[in-house]
């Protein structure tokens, strides 16, 4: 047994001590509440970037663990759940294109690549078949949502527990935005990163259990749409006004001094407060097809760098500066993708850049869509944010069949958050189960209102048999 990183034993017993909350979870909550708490209290509390590596399986870790606590969840009381299934469609191709595509890139990789003093091992088939398994367990929460999360309350238990969540989050946050990142460093043992990455405006951004304080920041700005769209249906959360927990919230973003956070915050707010439901879903709608053609407009030329530049520096020149520098190492990186465009490069980095004396690497890869472009090619890009976007383009086209005004609010509440979370992976990396859970339950909501209001079939009439009607009028004569 192998383990990623430095940390205490209490970091092990967390990982495996989950399987226990789940059950505890599904013995007291709705199967609906606990399959949400399942893998949205993993994100919360779970250590990030910290994993239990076995041999010939794949790691343990905040990821997977939740992933097969809901799947036992499901095979032990699924099928009381009566729900709409879905047939075999656009959302299957694009799975199994995610799910196999790692085993074409390990046959395409079997290469080793030497740079200076620096040796990339080629990608074997054990590599291909581990990624498979991993790419698997890390999608189950999509399936898994769709089928049994399909309905309106099940989108209004999803707003609800980002609000909970988000309103419990924000008190380690606000400790650590007072004493620094340190939370993970006192209970796990380990930090994700130096407290000087976390330096913004004079003071500290919060991490606490994730993965660095963008995607904190990002967390709490979900909550805070979530908050805003129980607000516009006067929902309260446990006599707590709505309004009030809407700005308390957005004083917290605030001070996670993350400017693209509060960005989402401001602008989607608006539309979700105040703008109608089907004016969301397009933007919803704009921002998915801003991600799915990004890598087409950045090797084309066709994002306005200088523009996005002088903007940032509104905010400061520190991230003016480091916006540069990111379009700089997309315009490598992406040089390097081109190379192997269809499946890839696989792992070990062989799809960044290095300097050929040294070896030293020289492409900071932040965003999700150039690591998966590098990694598995445009085949892995298509089937992965291709299944991030669908449900968007699902409830776009189920809109008019949903009934009412809250069932229409949730709906577009919910797409503007999944299309956030597709967006948000142009600049960073942060999909996690619970960002494939939100998808897939807006991917079932869209399917179910559909076939509800699809009109049963007429029944088919027989014609009469005119030897029946003799025999029937012979018997009354």
């Amino acid at each position: 047994m192998t383990e990623s990183m430095t940390s205490n034993w209490f970091a092990t017993i967390a990982i495996f001590a989950w399987p226990v909350v789940a059950i505890v979870l599904y013995r007291t909550r709705s199967f609906s509440e606990a399959t949400l708490w399942t893998i949205l209290g993993a994100l919360l509390l779970l250590p990030s970037n910290y994993s239990i590596k076995l041999a010939m399986i794949p790691a343990f870790d905040k990821n997977s663990i939740p992933n097969l606590c809901v799947l036992i969840g499901c095979i032990v009381l699924g099928e009381r759940q009566r729900r709409i299934r879905s047939g075999f469609g656009v959302a299957e191709i694009f799975a199994i294109m995610y799910i196999v595509g790692p085993v074409f890139t390990s046959a395409y990789n079997n290469d080793d690549i030497v740079i200076g003093d620096v040796v990339l091992p080629g990608v074997g088939y054990y590599d291909g078949v581990s990624a498979l398994l991993g790419q698997l367990i890390f999608l189950l929460p999509f399936f898994i949502a769709r089928r049994y999360l399909q309905k309106s309350s099940d989108s209004e238990a999803i707003l609800r527990a980002l609000v909970i969540g988000g309103l419990f989050y924000s008190l380690p946050m606000l400790f650590e935005i007072r004493m620094s990142p340190v939370l993970s460093n006192w209970i796990y043992g380990f930090s994700q990163l130096g407290m000087s990455a976390e330096m913004r405006y004079g003071g500290f951004r919060p991490v606490v259990f994730m993965k660095n304080g963008i995607t904190a920041a990002f967390f709490m700005t979900t909550a805070f749409l979530a908050s805003v769209a129980l607000w516009r249906v006067k929902t309260s959360l446990k006599r707590l006004p709505p309004a009030g927990i809407t700005i308390y919230l957005g004083v917290v973003i605030v001070l996670c001094k993350s400017a693209g956070a509060l960005v989402y915050a401001i602008v989607v707010g608006i539309f979700v407060r105040w703008i109608t439901p089907k004016v969301q879903l397009g933007l919803a709608v704009v921002l998915v097809s801003v991600g799915l053609l990004y890598p087409v407009l950045r090797a084309t030329d066709n994002i306005p760098e200088k523009s996005l530049i002088d903007a940032a520096a509104l905010f400061s020149q520190q991230r003016a500066a480091s916006l540069k520098t990111r379009f700089d190492s997309e315009r490598q990186l992406l040089a390097r993708a081109s190379e192997r465009l269809v499946f890839g490069w696989g792992r070990y980095g062989r799809s960044r850049v290095y300097d050929e004396n040294s070896g030293k690497d020289m492409s900071p890869t932040d965003g999700a869509w150039l690591q998966t472009l590098g990694q598995f090619g445009i085949v892995g890009f298509v089937a992965q944010f291709g299944l991030l976007a669908l449900p968007v383009f699902r409830a776009l086209s189920a809109f008019k069949y949903a009934g009412s005004v809250r069932d229409r609010v949730f709906l577009a509440a919910l797409s503007l958050i999944v299309a956030l979370g597709l967006f948000e992976q142009l600049p960073n990396s942060s999909i996690s189960p619970w960002s494939w859970l939100l998808a897939g339950a807006l991917m079932g909501r869209a399917e179910a209102l559909r076939i509800i209001a699809r009109p049963l079939p007429k029944p088919r009439l027989e014609p009469e048999n005119p030897m029946k009607r003799s025999a029937g009028l012979g018997t009354y004569s």
